[in-house]
């Protein structure tokens, strides 16, 4: 066995021993020590490594890996075999990352829980009595809990950032299109990206500047420029506060900020973006209309079930309400109008990024609430409401730890233009050397 092998295999006995309690995986990949032993002995022979030699990584159940099982925590893709790899696991595997497994999450990225998974909701460990926040939920698990060393997420409306705040771990959201898609079975391929969990942002930053890049298979991708991080001077931040957030979790986040602008000599000033108020009342017609059409191929001919039949209560919620959207007696009306404010959040972004380098808030307006505990889904809807302007804005967007409120973790927001994620990787390594 060798140094990386070695490691591989330590953390799949932590995996056989933890994961039960915790639900983080949903499959471990058999063959990862093996994997690992053949890229140690590839090293040791030609004294090249890549960039992900010694990661052992975690990919959440709607990303394909060959040979492994992404079945989307649902019972309609129980058991259904990957049968060729991502163009994000191409890469990771081109510089020596080995999949050790595929992640829990919720149904078909439907939730910002956790809870809505067919097999179980994962144990957030940094607060075992709440959620650990979705729909990335095990991804973010694997990560707090030591189980590998980086995962893989994708974020609609905040599925990476928000488990990452719960969990007390790093959380990206890049620039739309900067991560192919091609791989992904997909919630809102207009919103949808893949990005990255870490438990620092130097890891986090290593992920992505792997996995980025423009790919044939996905025309909405972009090319981009390398990943650095730097130390950067003289910076404006733009303060955003978003309506309904709690005053706790504003004051930890207004701290760090004024910590920041003392140790830096950074300024800040509140920003006011006029639509931002309208995110999540713009987001879920989107995801709506788009899921229901992304979900008519899911009819248990080719594979699976047919999905109305096997599907967990918030999948059939979205379908029965894409379905009414896109009906012909609305001619796509309420579609159009969420395009038109997704445009014009996205003109205002713009315009605040000339003013100011990044923008700073909460990840999410509260602490997460109790596993088990009664949530109406509006109300689950409204927690992605300081992630969800990311998105339809196509910025990049960052979660890091920044404190706790009554002992559970509390992430905050760095958001920059859309490719601009090196001066994000650096502001937020600043931040992160404040602890």
């Amino acid at each position: 066995m060798g140094e990386f092998s070695d490691k591989v295999k330590r953390y799949i006995e932590k995996i056989e021993k933890e994961n039960p309690k915790l639900k983080a995986f949903l499959h471990v990949n058999k063959n990862a020590v093996n994997e690992a032993h053949a890229i140690d002995e590839k090293v040791s022979k030609s004294g090249k490594k890549g960039k992900l030699y010694g990661y052992a990584i975690g990919v959440k159940s709607n990303i394909n890996v060959k040979g492994l099982i992404a079945n989307c925590a649902s019972l309609v893709l129980d058991n259904y075999v990957s049968t060729y790899d991502a163009t994000v696991i191409e890469k990771i595997k081109a510089e020596d990352g080995v999949i050790i497994g595929m992640c829990n999450m919720d149904e078909f990225a439907s939730g910002g829980s956790g809870e809505h998974s067919a097999f179980g909701c994962p144990i957030n460990p940094a607060a075992i009595d709440r959620i650990p926040g979705g729909s990335s939920s095990g991804s973010a698990v694997s990560v707090a809990a030591g189980l590998c060393d980086v995962s893989l997420g994708s974020d609609t409306g905040g599925s990476i950032r928000n488990p990452a705040s719960n969990c007390g771990i790093v959380g990206v959201k890049p620039s739309y299109g900067l991560v192919s898609r091609y791989g992904l079975i997909d919630l809102s391929m207009s919103l949808d990206q893949i990005g990255a969990f870490a438990r620092n942002v130097s890891d986090a930053a290593l992920l992505l500047s792997v996995i980025k890049g423009k790919d044939e298979q996905d025309t909405k991708s972009i090319d981009s420029d390398e990943i650095k991080i730097e130390k950067l001077r003289k910076l404006k931040i733009g303060v955003l506060n978003i309506k309904g957030t709690d005053k706790k979790i504003q004051k930890i986040i207004e701290e760090k900020i004024s910590e920041a602008c003392k140790k830096y000599s950074f300024e800040s000033k509140d920003v006011e973006i006029e639509h931002v108020e309208l995110a999540v009342s713009t987001y879920y017609p989107l995801v709506y209309a788009e899921f229901y059409s992304g979900t008519r191929r899911f009819d248990g001919r080719r594979y699976g079930k047919k999905i109305e039949e096997a599907c967990g209560e918030e999948v059939y919620r979205r379908i029965v309400g894409g379905s009414e959207i896109t009906k012909a007696e609305h001619a796509g009306r309420y579609y159009q109008k969420a395009l038109e404010v997704k445009e014009a959040i996205k003109e205002e972004f713009e315009s605040v990024f000339e003013k100011f380098d990044c923008v700073i808030l909460p990840t999410v307006p509260s602490i997460p609430w109790k596993v088990g505990e009664k949530i109406k889904p509006q109300e689950e809807y409204a927690f992605d409401a300081c992630t969800i302007p990311a998105n339809l804005a196509e910025i990049c967007a960052i979660s890091i730890p920044a404190g706790e409120v009554n002992k559970v973790p509390i992430g905050m927001q760095i958001f920059c233009a859309k490719k601009q994620e090196s001066k994000m990787f650096s502001i937020a390594s600043m931040f992160e050397e404040l602890k």
